[in-house]
């Protein structure tokens, strides 16, 4: 899930309209087949990735299920030598990563589902999960896949070290252009910039996201990201103290520059720092009682 934001070129860089091949191939492990589900959340839709180098390989993510994909994901396999499907493994449980495993099992015969346990997320889709967490590791011919409990922006997000390649696979913590929404209900902005100090620990090479295009330079694209949250965080507290009160109206000032379409997803990423700001007591919504964040009216603590 994805929105607008800064980059080092542009404050305005954004993957809404952005145009992506259906099938690429990244590296000599890494093929892409695109989940089909453009969207202003998603951008060009939900990266899925085919995963080594041998007969059968990893499958992690697996879109929202939307009957277009089918025949890219059977182009992506052709494309690599007309390979099977070892197993699927899923970054997090948010509905355009989970919402096709289900169909590409049917389509291509019952295969291990893994990924870390979230029932909120799982039960809906009703499907048998193989519980994998932090350290974890997936291996199948040519590439190994080692588990990062990456939280944040959701609570069951791991994010994959391609450990032939010192290469990482994001899943919507960094993305190929903009940066992802944290869900003020279920994400935790604290968790998520904790999240990133873990990552850039790797050290990885190239950054493989769930939205958007491979990134080169991973350190520079974390710390990037570090930088926008802290730099965004600032905007938050000058408009509370030029006297906006609502997410709203903070929203107007802050994403004056990005198109409308983004507005709503902009509030939310406003409303996840703000319970951030609220945890370490730097903020209070000026009514306690109030549950949703994003109409409540906030002030800063004296």
């Amino acid at each position: 899930m994805t929105m607008s934001a800064s980059s080092q070129k542009s404050d305005t860089a954004v993957m809404l309209g952005m145009k992506m091949s259906n099938v690429q191939r990244w590296s000599d492990r890494v093929i892409t087949a695109l989940g089909q589900n453009p969207s202003s959340f998603t951008g060009p839709g939900t990266n899925t990735y085919l995963v080594g180098t041998g007969k059968a390989r990893i499958l992690l993510d697996t879109g929202d299920g939307r009957p277009e994909y089918l025949p890219v994901l059977s182009e992506a396999l052709e494309s690599a030598g007309g390979v099977a499907i070892q197993e699927i493994v899923l970054t997090h449980g948010h509905p355009d990563h989970i919402g096709g495993a289900r169909s590409v099992s049917s389509e291509h015969g019952p295969v291990r589902i893994s990924k870390r346990p979230y029932a909120r997320f799982d039960e809906p889709f009703g499907l048998e999960i193989n519980a994998i967490d932090d350290g974890d590791r997936i291996e199948t011919e040519g590439a190994t896949l080692k588990a990062i409990h990456a939280p944040g922006h959701a609570p069951d997000h791991l994010c994959f070290v391609l450990e032939e390649e010192s290469a990482l696979f994001t899943g919507d913590n960094v993305l190929g252009v903009g940066t992802t929404v944290i869900p003020p209900e279920t994400g935790d902005l604290g968790q998520y910039m904790r999240s990133l100090d873990r990552l850039l620990e790797e050290s990885p090479g190239a950054l493989f996201p769930a939205h958007g295009p491979r990134i080169d330079d991973g350190p520079s694209k974390i710390r990037e990201y570090i930088a926008h949250r802290l730099a965004r965080e600032e905007q938050i507290l000058q408009t509370l103290r030029d006297g906006h009160q609502k997410i709203e109206a903070m929203v107007s000032v802050i994403y004056a520059a990005y198109p409308k379409a983004l507005h709503a997803a902009a509030g939310q990423s406003v409303a996840s720092h703000l319970l951030k700001l609220e945890t370490e007591g730097r903020v209070r919504r000026q009514e306690p009682d109030t549950n949703d964040p994003v109409t409540a009216q906030w002030i800063l603590n004296a």
